[in-house]
């Protein structure tokens, strides 16, 4: 009987080493090797996954001469799915999706492989049957008569399934159920990711086929495995929100082929995934009277313009220590428009609990929106509503001055296809010379704008 081989791998960066070190040599970090057992090759063994249908370049080609031919692009009926893939699927690409339990990962796939109506789509799941899939898909409005299921895990049975089958779209759901016979570690295991997702990057490349991985994730956010698996893939996706809320955020982490900063909103219905085409209309929320404590800001998302509301709440602090809470606002930026306000404008904040909530669930890095953000912890500061009909556009600096943000053009614009009649931005902003229906004002400093406002 063959002696047990065994390998100690980083859980972070994937490195191998033939025994247990405190500290890994490739990446930097601390107590990340865990044993694995593992088997090489196996003599009998051979590998399945090259078409005999590929083109192998057998010598080096000028990049002159490479020909993509006129289906650079797969195009995609889901508008939002390709605007953050920059434009639909390219071919040979592999794109990895991640995101928490639940949140419609695999809603999301299943309905991406019934959209297509001239392609030919293989649902590879590990985690459920055909009939459990069976069923979700007949909630979803798609038919697709070329979708194929196959409910396996092993990865040898899986090359054999895609060179009789020879799909155009590959789905797998997910990565971390696959295994290989080559590996003798649980499914999961970093060297078993390492080893399927290799072997699938590998049929990508080789026979042009786009390829979806659904990934897991950890506790922490991010995605289960190696770190690895997100330098070998094309494109990573992050797909988000709040299981208390109906909307659902697609965004780009990684893209070798468009934008790392679109974003695709959707709306979960029994009936599937529904595009948001609008995203404004639904973060800004309805409401009959103005109140204290909010303002709309405007900001950019890859190449949409939108309109978020954020809400403000301040109050005396109770128990000695101010409490500082942001939800979708970086809490460490939240501190610093404090410190200006107390500053530079003479504002007590010290001693008030200051909580911060961007609607819909959305998390917002722009500092564009600096400006509402002050705004909406004034108003309730002082208990004054804001005109609803205000948006505001700025960063605020550290010395209190109202700086520039860019692409202000299109976000004036959003703000007045909303209806909007007054806009608050930087002075330093060059604006083209045009005609138009809203009032901007112009402003150098916060005092000027809190002027405006509180008088």
């Amino acid at each position: 009987m063959a002696k047990t081989q065994t390998t100690f791998f980083c859980k972070n960066c994937g490195a191998s080493s033939p025994k247990w070190v405190g500290k890994c040599n490739s990446c930097g970090e601390w107590n990340t090797y865990t044993e694995e057992v593992i088997h090489k090759d196996k003599p009998e063994y051979k590998k399945t996954w090259k078409s005999q249908s590929v083109k192998s370049v057998l010598k080096p080609v000028l990049l002159a001469d490479v020909e993509h031919g006129a289906d650079f692009r797969y195009e995609l009926k889901d508008l939002e799915l390709s605007r953050v893939l920059g434009g639909g699927i390219v071919p040979g690409s592999v794109i990895l999706i991640g995101g928490e339990p639940g949140i419609g990962k695999s809603t999301l796939m299943l309905q991406i492989a019934l959209q297509f109506t001239n392609k030919k789509v293989l649902y590879i799941s590990g985690e459920e049957s055909d009939t459990q899939i069976k069923m979700r898909a007949e909630r979803l409005p798609f038919r697709n008569n070329d979708c194929y299921l196959f409910t396996e895990t092993s990865t040898q049975k899986i090359g054999k399934a895609l060179q009789e089958l020879q799909p155009d779209i590959v789905v797998i759901d997910s990565i971390q159920t696959l295994q290989s016979e080559l590996i003798d570690s649980t499914p999961g295991s970093i060297s078993q990711i390492k080893e399927t997702a290799g072997d699938l990057i590998r049929f990508a490349k080789e026979t042009g086929t786009p390829v979806f991985l659904i990934g897991h994730i950890t506790k922490d956010g991010a995605l289960a495995g190696p770190k690895l698996l997100e330098h070998m893939v094309d494109t990573v996706l992050q797909f988000e929100g709040d299981r208390n809320h109906v909307y659902r955020i697609l965004r780009t982490t990684k893209n070798r082929f468009g934008s790392t900063s679109e974003m695709g909103i959707y709306e979960m219905h029994g009936a599937g995934l529904r595009e948001v085409s609008n995203p404004s209309e639904i973060l800004i929320s309805q409401r009959d009277e103005n109140l204290s404590g909010i303002a709309i800001s405007a900001t950019i998302e890859g190449l949409r313009p939108l309109l978020i509301e954020t809400q403000a709440l301040v109050s005396t602090a109770a128990y000695g220590t101010p409490q500082r809470n942001s939800n979708g606002y970086d809490a460490k930026r939240l501190n610093m428009l404090l410190a200006i306000l107390e500053k530079k404008c003479g504002l007590r904040m010290g001693m008030q609990d200051v909580f911060i909530n961007i609607t819909g669930g959305l998390r917002v890095e722009d500092p564009g929106i600096d400006l509402g953000v002050i705004a909406a912890i004034v108003s309730s500061y002082q208990n004054v509503p804001i005109d609803n009909k205000i948006a505001f556009i700025g960063e605020v600096g550290l010395s209190g001055e109202i700086r520039a943000v860019s692409r202000i053009e299109q976000r004036i614009s959003e703000a007045e296809k909303l209806g909007f009649t007054t806009v608050y931005i930087s002075k330093f902003n060059k604006l083209p010379k045009q005609k138009s229906n809203i009032t901007i004002v112009e402003l150098s400093k916060l005092e000027e704008m809190l002027n405006y406002l509180f008088g």
